[in-house]
């Protein structure tokens, strides 16, 4: 893992993010990461429809430090382990962030400041598109008097 110091002393920093490098992290992402935007039934919805917007890296068990690093400096998220049965004997763990405003407060401002660097730019600009969409979409839904209260 690369360490880049933002600090006289790394080696006693507490903060996680003095030490992990943001271009580290946007390379990971790069390789192992996901912008997702998943639509699926819900009967308790109005529309009955519900949409599932999430930020994903997955890595190896043996990589549970990287996904613990990151979910450290970015301060939001949870780390699912898929106890997987093929053959790689060992478990997939998936760093996931699903909460809106996290996604909207902190994972689109990083990316936005830090660019991706591979085709995964385009899945990330498309991920912000489609929040943005559901964004407009909530308030034209709400009454004027709600939307003064935004």
């Amino acid at each position: 893992m690369y360490l880049v110091t933002h600090s006289e002393n790394a080696t006693s920093a507490d903060n996680q993010q003095e030490r992990l490098s943001p271009w580290w992290i946007v390379g990971f992402t790069d390789g192992e990461g996901c912008f997702s935007v998943s639509r699926f039934r819900n009967s308790t919805t109005s529309s009955g429809y519900q949409t599932l917007y999430e930020f994903v890296i997955t890595q190896g068990e043996k990589s549970r430090s990287a996904i613990e690093a990151i979910k450290s400096y970015f301060g939001c998220g949870h780390i699912y382990i898929n106890h997987r049965h093929d053959n790689h004997h060992h478990d997939l763990l998936r760093y996931c962030v699903r909460r809106q405003d996290d996604l909207r407060n902190i994972i689109i401002p990083f990316f936005k400041k830090y660019r991706l660097q591979t085709t995964k730019k385009a899945q990330f600009e498309l991920f912000c598109k489609k929040i943005k969409e559901a964004e407009s979409s909530t308030t034209r839904r709400q009454s004027p008097a709600k939307r003064d209260k935004i």
